[in-house]
């Protein structure tokens, strides 16, 4: 449930990975948006009779290839954050106590400098269209929020913030401020 409530998140989720993460420590990882590690970091899927769980079947391959995904769950090998990195588990490795602050500048870097309701509306379209069939689901949900997000006050600040050569303060809330369209993955036709 841990790691559906993760991809359900309308927030970006960023892991900061400092020790040792096997079994459900890297599964539940595996739907967060953005992962990083320390070289401190060790990670190791599944071993002692037991089969994925935590939606890890559907996640990691989409993250690391089915090759990759199926040798870390056929061996169950405990590997370093340099192959993790290698092979896109994570984004990138740090010393120890370097992982907090890359983890925390990055997070103030997508607040600082992101519309909150565009970051929410790319992150389940990212996600959500990772599995479709065509093209053209995607194309139809992308075109709908161009379309919503090109009419909304965070448009015009931020066209207007590029002009002024100023920060932009984006006005919309993902409280408030979500287009009628959203969530569209239960209720649009893709047909």
């Amino acid at each position: 449930m841990v790691t559906l409530r993760i991809f359900r998140s309308l927030k970006p989720v960023i892991g900061a990975i400092n020790g040792a993460a096997v079994g459900i420590g890297v599964t539940m990882q595996l739907a967060m948006d953005i992962r990083m590690a320390s070289s401190a970091a060790r990670f190791g899927f599944v071993r002692r009779g037991i089969t994925p769980e935590a939606a890890s079947s559907w996640f990691l391959p989409r993250l690391v290839g089915i090759q990759t995904a199926l040798e870390w769950c056929y061996t169950g090998r405990v590997f370093d954050a340099q192959e993790a990195h290698r092979e896109r588990l994570v984004r990138s490795v740090h010393a120890p106590d370097e992982l907090l602050p890359a983890a925390r500048a990055l997070a103030r870097e997508i607040a600082d400098h992101t519309a909150p309701v565009a970051v929410t509306l790319a992150r389940q379209m990212l996600w959500r269209m990772a599995g479709a069939d065509d093209p053209m689901r995607a194309h139809r949900v992308d075109s709908r929020a161009i379309q919503s997000r090109g009419r909304s006050a965070d448009v015009r600040e931020g066209v207007g913030a590029f002009l002024e050569k100023r920060p932009a303060k984006f006005p919309d809330r993902v409280s408030a401020d979500l287009p009628d369209f959203f969530p569209w993955w239960d209720e649009l036709p893709f047909e």
